[in-house]
């Protein structure tokens, strides 16, 4: 009995080191398979990120070769403007908006700045009077420094009482703080989303406007917005240009600068840029 149980023991454990020589085996499987999935995430990762900061640099120099153009003719831009220009063998459509077409908080109208709220934030009348009054406000009465504060940028909004983020974020593409105009906006300048203020959230008007105003401009009819808040053919030094750029994958960007034309930036060009941003537009997944 005794020499039977001395054989049937190593037996088991060479079962029991069998059992635990395939669950190291295992474990070292998952964890190879979760580095090589890492490394694979981390390089697409790496790949998409030079491939936008490729794109960007492509959009930027698309965008001061068009610049260069409306300098070099010296005459600044009094309406909107779209057209191809050629870069790094691309061909890449670039928008230039005169920031005469984006409403002015710091120079627009209290019923103007009321309607972007109640119109362009969805809130209601009470809300938007509170938050157009406030603004007024800020611009206009002295504070410790014996000035007005008024505003330096969109984002100073948000210290105006009633202006969280998701109102700021709704009204953003709506203003500027430096149109160098006189608070009006132009309407030959004005993206959709603002001349729809205007028009009162009218936006089969907006729509008629701007079939007409990409056109000929024959029949541009004004007649449907508030003709107290346009001031038609007012030009500016302050530009927004905007372009879209394809991705390898199938996805794309669009770049936004927003320049000052000036004779006194610092790198001696003559402008400088003081707003920048970008949003990617991701690839469609493929079909299952």
């Amino acid at each position: 009995m005794m020499h039977a149980q001395v054989h049937r023991m190593p037996q088991r454990a060479q079962g029991f080191a069998l059992i635990a020589v395939l669950w190291l085996v295992a474990a070292l499987s998952i964890l190879v398979s979760g580095i090589m999935l890492t490394v694979k995430s981390e390089v697409r990762v790496a790949t998409v990120a030079r491939q936008t900061v490729l794109a960007k640099a492509v959009a930027e120099g698309a965008m001061q070769l068009a610049l260069q153009a409306v300098v070099a003719e010296g005459q600044l831009p009094d309406k909107q403007i779209e057209a191809p220009v050629q870069y790094a063998g691309q061909q890449i459509m670039v928008r230039m908006i005169p920031m005469t077409g984006y409403i002015n908080i710091n120079k627009a109208p209290v019923e103007l700045l009321q309607a972007v709220f109640q119109i362009g934030a969805g809130l209601d009348a009470g809300a938007a009077t509170h938050i157009a009054a406030a603004i007024e406000k800020a611009r206009t009465e002295p504070g410790p420094s014996g000035k007005a504060a008024g505003f330096e940028a969109p984002e100073d909004l948000l210290r105006i009482s009633g202006v969280d983020y998701p109102v700021y974020a709704r009204i953003a593409p709506l203003v500027t703080t430096d149109s160098g105009g006189g608070g009006q906006v132009n309407p030959q300048a004005a993206p959709p989303n603002v001349l729809n203020i205007v028009a009162g959230g009218n936006e089969a008007a907006v729509a008629s406007f701007v079939a007409a105003r990409s056109g000929d401009n024959v029949g541009a009819d004004t007649s449907a917005m508030n003709t107290a808040w346009l001031a038609s053919g007012t030009s500016s030094r302050t530009v927004e240009l905007s372009a879209r750029v394809s991705l390898p994958d199938g996805g794309a960007i669009d770049v936004i600068r927003r320049y000052q034309i000036t004779n006194s930036s610092p790198d001696g060009l003559p402008w400088r840029v003081f707003y920048a941003n970008s949003q990617v537009e991701l690839a469609a997944p493929p079909p299952p």
